[in-house]
């Protein structure tokens, strides 16, 4: 009997240290206490677990269901297939495709930038070529440029591989040129240039006026992509693209520090901005951002698909009827009461701007953000507003998990 017993004790015990064992490993889960009403205690807590998810997903897995990176990112030989990131593009900047079709410039000089006569192995030296160019780089390099970068047609300037700084002077303008691709660089710190001669070609150079400052200034300019880039604190806008650009997508950037981040349209009165088609995907809007991610004016704008984690004044805004069409996007807003609301439309009257067409199609509202929508809530009426399938916004954190420049290494996926 006695061994019966000391048999059921034992059962009982294993069972108790069962139970307690569970109730250990289980109580990690709610890191948030239930009775917690302190409301900024709670938004720090939507952040930590933002920044956890984006920080696991990004090193799960080479694919993450975002169709850019799904499409080359799983290539170890990614170096040996450099140009074949150009059929990667998605949106209305999807026939960009740069210097695909030509030789491979290797920048080895990072320090003799001359505006008027560039030497060989600078990078200006290569941007301003007649043929076709893939541009890289043959080790890290910082380049403070003394006047604008101007980009002749057919050109793609790619970091991977290397850490590459372009900042802490004028950057880069895109200026009547067509098949730009700019990815993997750091852009940063931009400042004006101008009243100087700059060369745009081998056989023209010609007196600049004061720039914007821009990171990237894209002027009367078609099929152009920027991704995979980070852009931080320039004197005017992070991407600007203005007088008749269009056929752009801007994707898988990361952007922080900065006021004015993104102007897409000249000015009410340029009507040459109203066939402009923009797509803006898979970006991570991050911290010190206050306004304009974008701010649009007369064309036709796909918002898809980006993490928006910061703003201080409002994330989407625009004048003189833009389309804008936002599917997918994650919204967190700011802690100020005032500052909620994702959209802002200016220089028009309520009667005027609930005319215009935007709509919010899926994003996910968090700590309060909300979007006002207007105008035909058809499908048909963003037709010249949709540039691809939106996926779930319940997946952003995967999909922008690496925004931004990419570590890439030979002999491994980035």
């Amino acid at each position: 009997m006695r061994k019966v017993k000391v048999k059921k004790n034992m059962r009982m015990t294993l069972f108790l240290l069962l139970i307690l064992a569970l109730i250990v490993l289980l109580a990690p889960i709610s890191t948030l206490p239930s009775h917690v009403q302190d409301p900024n205690l709670v938004v720090q807590h939507v952040y930590r677990s933002i920044n956890e998810s984006r920080k696991n997903m990004g090193y799960l897995s080479c694919r993450t269901g975002n169709p850019i990176d799904d499409c080359w990112r799983c290539d170890k030989n990614w170096e040996m297939h450099r140009q074949r990131l150009a059929n990667c593009a998605i949106g209305f900047g999807k026939h960009a495709i740069g210097g695909r079709d030509g030789k491979i410039y290797v920048v080895t000089d990072s320090k003799n930038d001359d505006s008027v006569n560039p030497k060989r192995g600078t990078l200006r030296y290569g941007v301003i070529q007649e043929e076709p160019l893939w541009i890289v780089f043959a080790h890290d390099m910082t380049i403070k440029l003394k006047e604008e970068l101007m980009m002749n047609s057919f050109k793609t300037i790619d970091g991977r591989g290397a850490n590459v700084h372009i900042a802490s002077g004028p950057c880069i303008t895109i200026q009547y040129a067509t098949n730009v691709i700019i990815h993997g660089i750091n852009i940063h710190d931009c400042k004006q240039g101008g009243n100087a001669s700059v060369r745009d070609s081998p056989d023209h150079s010609g007196w600049r006026s004061m720039s914007d400052g821009d990171g990237i200034s894209i002027y009367g300019a078609s099929h152009v992509w920027v991704d995979h880039c980070s852009l931080a604190n320039c004197h005017d806008g992070l991407i600007d693209a203005i007088h008749g650009s269009t056929a752009i997508t801007i994707s898988n950037n990361y952007m922080t520090r900065h006021d004015k981040v993104m102007l897409l349209g000249h000015s009410d009165s340029l009507t040459q901005d109203k066939n402009m088609q923009v797509t803006i995907a898979f970006n991570h809007f991050g911290e010190g951002l206050v306004q304009r991610m974008p701010r649009c004016r007369h064309g036709y704008f796909h918002v898809v698909n980006n993490d928006y984690t910061h703003w201080e004044m409002y994330a989407i805004g625009g004048s003189a009827s833009p389309t804008i069409n936002s599917q997918g996007n994650r919204f967190l807003a700011p802690d100020s009461h005032g500052s909620k609301e994702v959209t802002k439309r200016e220089k028009a009257s309520e009667d005027e701007w609930k005319k215009w067409n935007w709509r919010s199609e899926g994003d996910l509202m968090l700590n309060g953000a909300f979007f006002t929508p207007s105008g035909a809530r058809t499908s048909k009426s963003y037709a010249r507003a949709s540039s691809l399938s939106a996926r779930s916004s319940s997946i952003v954190g995967s999909i922008t998990a690496n925004a931004g420049v990419l570590r890439c290494k030979k002999g491994s996926w980035c």
